[in-house]
């Protein structure tokens, strides 16, 4: 080639245009890695600790779930926010524990309560960190005339339940979507409490014929619809961050699902098909959205939080059936208990102690066990690490990033607390402290005595003595439920000094 031909313009363009093009592809690459991760909070409604194959479950196939853990972090030692649904997902909201969060039980004589203006949520701190956000599933801090909806607590999205006694039926008479209400005539009136309470009938296929629904094949099991729709969010959002919360409404009764699936023809009672077909049903789902953050090419920069929204599941859902014909319970024949003491609606650590696991490709070594002791109110301040931005100096949250990628200190707490009821509880190393409503200050060592059985408190004053602070410290009063060790007495007088005025009976509202 002659010097006239290597100042040939149409050549000198061309490799401009080149140079130009690998420019542009190195920089993608850049945006690309730079870009904060994708955040997903599955959250199951009621599941066990046991009824995960990952967590020893011999007869209910999830292997989508498992795969969370397989390719990240399965934790021995996570708890949820509370032992009920409501006060659990605001203390996985706000950062807060539940002597601080704003909701603090699913309802206190009837009233139901709500996120409040000025409260602050992770969803907020997220889309101010420029995320899209959305919501599906069940909210359970607030009804529609409150003012604490998903759309006022940061949410760009939400389609689900507001009010956690509607999610009670599968196949409601409408969902939100946003503010606007979704309704489904093929439902006709299963949603009716008389239709949704009693156990629905399957034909010889394995598929539900629903109490008050004519033809199931018009009809629409929200669970399906409520994934579908988060599905339809991530493919929406694909090219900017985004936090998706899907906050899933199975396991959790009156037990029925669409078909039994592979479960239609074994030997066991019907309400064993019926749960083991919803946990099934989901674990189908998680892995729909797996499948789909990989062929959009988001999979290594998206991590994904699965847990359950409290402990051991209690047995209400089966009297329906056990009424009818005695039989082994759900926790005997899945044998899916926590490997501690309590349940679901108690105050002992089975209640609050939650199958928990975390993936992030690249980013969470695949296989991990950790024994780390989390509770939900972390969340808050692991997701602000993920997206690069400060937590609120106000939460009780610790970040656990450190934890999941084993880099730099992972700061511990001293304490983990809870109160539900009046009632008291602390984690505190090894130690499990619970008390009744401001009586007797019960102490177990979880390691000895899982089963929180021997009362040591008696042999440990000193160590009583600390937890005792430890409880009225972590304590701030409320004004809607009494305090530990609170008549309602002095409860009610407390509210009219501070007129505070009487709440209305809205447990049923939507």
């Amino acid at each position: 080639m002659n010097i006239k031909q290597l100042y040939n313009p149409s050549i000198i363009s061309l490799a401009l245009a080149i140079i130009t093009c690998l420019g542009c592809t190195s920089n993608k690459k850049e945006i690309k890695e730079e870009r904060a991760p994708n955040i997903i909070f599955i959250l199951s409604d009621d599941l066990s600790w046991g009824d995960l194959g990952c967590y020893g479950q011999k007869k209910i196939k999830t292997p989508n779930i498992d795969r969370i853990a397989a390719e990240g972090m399965k934790f021995t030692n996570a708890y949820a926010g509370s032992s009920v649904c409501a006060p659990s997902r605001s203390s996985l909201m706000q950062g807060l524990h539940q002597g601080h969060a704003r909701v603090r039980g699913n309802s206190y004589q009837s009233y139901r309560e709500s996120l409040q203006e000025g409260d602050y949520t992770v969803a907020m701190m997220l889309k101010e960190a420029g995320y899209k956000t959305g919501l599906f599933g069940k909210w359970g801090l607030a009804l529609e005339n409150q003012p604490g909806i998903p759309n006022k607590m940061g949410f760009d999205e939400f389609y689900g339940y507001l009010n956690q006694r509607q999610a009670h039926t599968y196949y409601p008479e409408f969902l939100y979507h946003n503010q606007d209400k979704v309704f489904f005539p093929g439902n006709k009136n299963h949603y009716e409490y008389e239709n949704y309470s009693k156990a629905s009938t399957y034909d010889e296929e394995g598929k539900v014929i629903p109490n008050g629904i004519d033809d199931p094949s018009n009809a629409v099991y929200s669970f399906d619809i409520i994934n579908e729709k988060a599905l339809d969010f991530v493919k929406e959002n694909q090219d900017r961050p985004f936090f998706l919360y899907l906050a899933n409404t199975v396991p959790h009764g009156p037990l029925i699902v669409p078909e039994l699936g592979e479960y239609k023809d074994k030997n066991w009672p019907i309400q064993h098909k019926e749960w083991a077909a919803m946990v099934s049903r989901m674990d189908g789902e998680v892995g729909k959205l797996m499948d789909l953050l990989d062929n959009l090419g988001l999979d290594d920069n998206t991590i994904i939080f699965f847990a359950s929204d409290n402990g051991n599941s209690s047995q209400g859902y089966e009297k329906r059936y056990l009424d009818l014909q005695e039989g082994p319970t759900l926790s005997d024949f899945f044998k899916h208990r926590s490997p501690t003491r309590g349940q679901k609606s108690n105050e002992y650590n089975g209640g609050f102690h939650v199958p928990a696991m975390v993936r992030w490709p690249g980013k969470i070594r695949a296989g991990t066990v950790s024994d780390h002791i989390w509770a939900f109110w972390d969340f808050l301040p692991t997701a602000a690490d993920l997206a690069g931005v400060s937590s609120p100096t106000f939460i009780d949250g610790l970040s656990i990033l450190p934890t999941l990628t084993g880099q730099g200190e992972q700061i511990a707490h001293e304490y983990l607390y809870w109160e539900h009821k009046q009632n008291q509880a602390i984690r505190l190393g090894e130690y499990y402290a619970h008390k009744a409503n401001g009586g007797h200050l019960e102490l177990y060592n979880l390691l000895t005595d899982p089963q929180q059985q021997n009362d040591i408190s008696a042999e440990n004053k000193a160590l009583v003595e600390k937890i005792d602070k430890m409880m009225a410290e972590a304590h701030r009063p409320s004004d809607v439920w009494p305090s530990p060790g609170e008549s309602k007495e002095a409860f009610q007088k407390r509210l009219k000094d501070n007129n505070i005025p009487e709440r209305p009976n809205n447990i049923g509202h939507f």
